[in-house]
């Protein structure tokens, strides 16, 4: 049977605006990978990364470049030595695994060995902003059990406090996006275990963060840009207490499943995250979160629009995908 393969680029709107550190977006940019096999289509979306030297084209161009090998049956564990880590292997791996699923006639989570799928409780993100306007969203969204803020640096004690007055009831963690130094951890961290901040993300720059193993860490401290896939782990030691698992760096959920499962034996917690994005890129990523410590897949809950058959969240938690959607 014919196996072919479709690439697209779609701009998906953000509701308002998103600010990290980095900086600021309106439009989510995501490409999807389809693999057609006679009445089956798999479906697979990664978010291109500027921070990891990506760009739409450079990801477009690389998942392209096996056309004819997949035409020519490459299978999802051929493709782990294909592609390095990232974006591109990421749509062309979930692809897989959703056709995989359409041809079973089973659910992704039953293929990969889960006894059961459940709900997830999911971290709603409070874009970068003052303190002012982000005590302001705290109070709209106080309903929500739990609230990741985006920090910078100058001012960010300030952010916490107005979130925590303006959600007394919620859990709160933050991300720094590589935002921070040593010392402002160091002076910052005691005064938000007070406010009950139960995780800071990647405080440091990647590549920089060697001093996270000399310090103590009163706030647990998660690896974002820090942490890829397996090879990630021996250099995270000692310096991190969790990991923040993207498919987006791991370059798909087959090598999600065993960096979690390496890592758990590591005795690191277990986050997982997304980038901006659609339900099509949180369906695989709930796969990989099931019994997670931390789960932040709220991408479609920053979108002004969403696929059809979106995943249904409500107050906070995220139900599973339809199987018109994916897996």
């Amino acid at each position: 049977m014919t196996v072919s393969l479709k690439v697209s680029h779609k701009s998906w709107p953000i509701a308002g605006s998103f600010t990290i550190s980095r900086g600021s977006k309106t439009t989510a940019d995501v490409v999807v990978a389809e693999i057609h096999e006679g009445e089956y289509i798999g479906r697979g979306e990664c978010v291109p990364y500027a921070r990891y030297n990506e760009s739409i084209e450079s990801v477009t161009d690389l998942i392209n470049g096996l056309k004819n090998d997949i035409a020519n049956g490459l299978t999802r564990m051929d493709l782990q030595s294909r592609l390095p880590g990232g974006a591109a292997r990421n749509a062309l791996d979930c692809a897989f695994w959703d056709l995989e699923a359409k041809k079973a006639g089973k659910r992704v989570w039953d293929l990969a060995g889960f006894s059961s799928f459940h709900n997830l409780t999911t971290a709603y993100t409070l874009s970068l902003d003052t303190a002012e306007n982000m005590g302001q969203k705290a109070k709209e969204v106080a309903h929500l059990p739990l609230l990741k803020l985006k920090l910078a640096g100058p001012g960010d004690l300030d952010r916490v406090i107005a979130v925590r007055n303006g959600a007394p009831n919620a859990r709160i963690i933050v991300d720094a996006n590589e935002g921070w130094s040593a010392d402002i951890y160091t002076e910052l961290a005691p005064r938000l275990v007070a406010l009950g901040v139960e995780m800071i993300e990647q405080p440091l720059p990647a590549g920089d963060d060697a001093i996270l193993a000399e310090i103590e860490r009163p706030v647990p401290v998660c690896a974002d840009e820090s942490c890829h896939g397996l090879a990630s782990l021996d250099d995270i030691k000692g310096k991190y207490d969790m990991i923040n698992i993207k498919l987006d760096k791991t370059g798909g959920l087959t090598e999600a499943l065993s960096l979690k499962q390496a890592a758990e034996k590591e005795g690191l917690g277990i986050m997982v995250g997304c980038m901006l994005a659609t339900s099509l890129a949180m369906a695989p990523a709930m796969v990989v979160a099931q019994g997670a410590k931390v789960v932040d897949l709220d991408g479609p809950l920053l979108l002004a629009e969403d696929h059809e058959n979106a995943i249904q969240f409500k107050n906070g938690t995220m139900f599973p995908p339809k199987p018109a959607l994916w897996g």
